[in-house]
C-alpha cells in the first residue's frame, strides 16, 4: 500500500519536505477528552497504513491541568519511544497552549482556538488560529473540541471519515443516539476548518505510506499483560483498582466475557493476594495486577507463598513514590521492592518487559515461571508503557497454544514437601488424588508438620534457594544489538528500551551496543557475561538510585562506569537520551 498525505498543512509551499516520521501531539485539559480521540486517530492512522505509535500525559485530576498525548506517525519501523519534537500541535485551550510553548520549534505547526490569540506572542513555531470551540458549540458543546479537533486532523492528513464515524458511533453509543449525532457534527465541522487551514496556510509534510510485511496488531500495555496472562492460562484474577494497573483488571474482565476467567474486584489488595494464593492452592493460575501502594499490603503474602512452594504471579504496575507519590506519572521505581519484599528469605522471577509484544511474552512466562517452580514471578511494568498503545506483530500474540501445569495426582504416600534431586517437591491439589496435600506457613518437614530442628530447617532452606539457579537457566533472554566487543554498552531494562533503542541509532556510533534486559532477577547468565565484558557500561533507568545499576554492579562483580537517571515522572525521551550519552560517549 502506498498513499501519500500532507502533514500539517498542504498549501501555497513551493517544496514540500519528505518525512518519514511525524510527531502529532494534542494539548488540553482533563475532562476535554483526549485519551478517547487519541485513541480513535491513533487506530485510523493505523488502519489507514502507517506505523504508529502514542503516549500519553495526564494529571491526577478529574478537571483542568494540562494533559497531552503524542501520536508519532512513521512510513517505517514504528518510532515506539517518547520524543521532545513536536511537528504538528492542536491546542484546545490556553493552559496547554502555555505549558507546551517550551516546546515549539522553528518549524512546528501550531493550530490553537482563537482563545489563545490574547496570550503574549511566541516566536517559536507557525501559529493558525481556529474557532475550535465555536464550532464544537455550534455542533452541540464546548465538550466536543476534541472531536472538532480529531475531523481537522483527518482532513489535514488527507484521511476519509467514513470509519472515523463509524468509531465514533461505536466509542459514544452507550451515551445515545444525541451524542453520537453530535460528535458526527463535530467531526465535520472540524473537517471543514481543516480544510480552510489547508487552503489558507503555506507550510507542509509531505509522507507516505509504506507500511508492509507481517500483520501488526495496535494495542495498549495493559491489553498486552492481559493477553500475555491469557496466553499464560491464567483463569482467575483477584485485584482492588489502583492506577496505573487497573487498566490490566478492566482488560482481563472484557476478556472474560468470551473465555472462562473468573475476575473478581475485592476490597483490598490484602485479599486479592490471598485470593490468588488459594486460588493457585486449588489448581487455578491466578493473577494480582497492584500498583506500588497496594503491593506494599502483599508482603506477607509474597513470603507465604515463598513458604508454602505456593505459585502466585503479581503484575507490579510502577508508579513514582513513596506513598501517593505521583499516581499518574511514571518511573521504575520499585526494582528493590519486588527484589526484597517479604520477610525471610525465598526465591522469585522478576520480569521488565520494554513494549506491548515483551509484555505479552513475560507475562505468559511469569505463569510458567511461577507453576514449574513454585515460586512468585512478579510483571514489573510502568505507567508509561502501559498507557501507551503499540504496534506488535500479530504472530507474537499467540493463545492457541495450551499451557502445561505443573502439578500432579497424588497418591496415598503422597508428601507435599518431598526432597528431589532438583529440589521440586511435586506439587498436588486438593482432591486430585487419594493423598492428603498439607500446607504450612512454619517450616515443616517433608509432610507439612511443623518442625524446628535445625537439620530439616536448613535442608528445606537450600531446597527452596536452589530454585533461583532453575529460574536463571530459563531466564527469558535479553536483546543485544551491538560489535561483540562495544567500547561502550548502554544496558537498560524495561520501558526505556525504545528511547535507548532510538538515541542510538541517532547517535550512529558503531562502537555502542544496548543491551536490554528482559528479566531483572535473577540475571541471566548472558547478561553477566556481556556486562563484564564490556570497557565501559551506562545504565540508563527511570529512578534516582540506580536500582539496576546496584544489582548488576552486585552480581556481575564490575563497576558500572556511568549512571543516567531520572526521576521526574516522565519516561526518557529519544532526544535527551542521545544528548546523555553522547556527552559520556566524548
Amino acid at each position: 500500500m502506498e498513499v501519500s498525505f500532507a502533514c500539517g498543512i498542504l498549501g501555497n509551499m513551493k517544496k514540500q519536505t519528505q518525512r518519514n516520521d511525524v510527531a502529532l501531539v494534542l494539548g488540553g485539559s482533563a475532562g476535554q477528552g483526549l485519551q478517547t480521540i487519541e485513541s480513535v486517530i491513533s487506530k485510523m492512522f493505523h488502519r489507514t497504513g502507517y506505523c504508529v505509535f502514542s503516549t500519553s500525559e495526564y494529571m491526577s485530576r478529574v478537571r483542568g491541568g494540562s494533559n497531552s498525548t503524542l501520536i508519532r506517525i512513521s512510513t517505517e519501523r514504528p518510532k515506539q519511544a517518547l520524543c521532545d519534537a513536536m511537528d504538528v500541535v492542536f491546542v484546545l485551550d490556553t493552559d496547554a497552549y502555555e505549558y507546551l510553548a517550551p516546546r515549539f520549534g522553528e518549524e512546528t505547526i501550531v493550530i490553537a482556538d482563537t482563545a489563545c490569540e490574547k496570550l503574549p506572542k511566541i516566536e517559536r513555531g507557525k501559529v493558525v488560529f481556529v474557532e475550535l470551540q465555536q464550532a464544537a458549540e455550534e455542533a452541540g458543546g464546548k465538550i466536543l473540541m476534541n472531536t472538532v479537533a480529531a475531523g481537522a486532523i483527518l482532513a489535514l492528513f488527507g484521511i476519509d471519515d467514513a470509519d472515523f464515524r463509524h468509531d465514533l458511533e461505536k466509542v459514544f453509543a452507550k451515551k445515545g443516539e444525541d451524542v453520537v449525532a453530535q460528535n458526527i457534527e463535530a467531526a465535520k465541522r472540524g473537517r471543514a476548518l481543516g480544510e480552510r487551514i489547508a487552503k489558507e496556510a503555506a507550510f507542509s509534510f509531505e509522507i507516505s505510506s509504506k507500511k508492509s510485511g507481517e500483520e501488526q496488531l495496535f494495542l495498549d500495555g495493559s491489553r498486552a499483560v492481559a493477553l500475555g496472562a491469557v496466553s499464560g492460562g491464567c483463569d482467575f484474577v483477584s485485584s482492588y483498582p489502583m492506577s496505573p494497573s487497573t487498566g490490566v483488571l478492566v482488560a482481563m474482565a472484557d476478556l472474560s466475557q468470551d473465555l472462562r476467567i473468573a475476575v473478581e474486584q475485592v476490597e483490598d489488595e490484602i485479599t486479592a493476594a490471598n485470593m490468588a494464593v488459594g486460588a493457585w492452592f486449588a489448581g487455578a493460575r491466578a493473577l494480582v495486577t497492584t500498583s506500588g501502594g497496594g503491593f506494599a499490603l502483599m508482603a506477607e503474602t509474597m513470603s507465604l507463598a515463598g513458604m508454602t512452594e505456593n505459585p502466585l504471579v503479581i503484575h507490579l504496575a510502577q508508579r513514582p513514590g513513596p506513598a501517593t507519590g505521583l499516581p499518574t506519572r511514571t518511573e521504575q521505581g520499585d526494582l528493590n521492592f519486588a527484589l526484597f519484599i517479604g520477610h525471610g528469605e525465598f526465591p522469585r522471577a522478576v520480569l521488565s518487559p520494554g513494549d506491548a509484544e515483551e509484555a505479552f511474552a513475560a507475562a505468559k512466562h511469569a505463569f510458567d515461571m511461577a507453576d514449574k517452580f513454585q515460586v512468585p514471578a512478579i510483571i514489573l511494568t510502568d505507567q508509561y508503557l502501559l498507557d501507551s498503545h503499540w504496534e506488535s506483530r500479530v504472530s507474537v500474540f499467540d493463545v492457541s497454544e495450551k499451557p502445561q501445569k505443573h502439578f500432579i495426582e497424588t497418591d496415598a504416600e503422597y508428601k507435599r514437601y518431598a526432597f528431589t534431586d532438583d529440589g521440586l517437591s511435586p506439587r498436588g491439589i486438593p482432591g486430585f488424588g487419594e493423598g492428603l496435600v498439607r500446607a504450612d506457613s512454619d517450616e515443616h518437614d517433608e509432610s507439612g508438620h511443623i518442625i524446628e530442628d535445625a537439620e530439616t530447617r536448613n535442608t528445606m532452606m537450600e531446597k527452596r534457594m536452589h530454585r533461583l539457579e532453575l529460574l536463571r537457566e530459563e531466564a527469558l533472554s535479553p536483546v543485544y544489538r551491538g560489535p561483540e566487543k562495544p567500547a561502550f554498552l548502554v544496558v537498560g531494562w524495561g520501558s526505556t528500551k525504545g528511547a535507548i533503542e532510538e538515541a542510538l541509532e541517532t547517535i550512529g556510533n558503531k562502537h555502542i551496543a544496548h543491551l536490554h534486559i528482559r528479566q531483572i532477577f535473577p540475571l541471566g547468565t548472558e547478561i553477566l557475561d556481556r556486562v563484564s565484558r564490556a570497557q565501559k557500561v551506562i545504565v540508563v533507568e527511570n529512578n534516582f538510585a540506580g536500582q539496576a545499576a546496584d544489582l548488576l554492579e552486585k552480581h556481575a562483580d564490575r563497576k558500572v562506569d556511568f549512571r543516567i537517571t531520572k526521576y521526574d515522572g516522565r519516561p526518557f525521551s529519544a532526544e535527551s537520551l542521545a544528548r546523555e550519552i553522547s556527552e559520556i560517549v566524548e
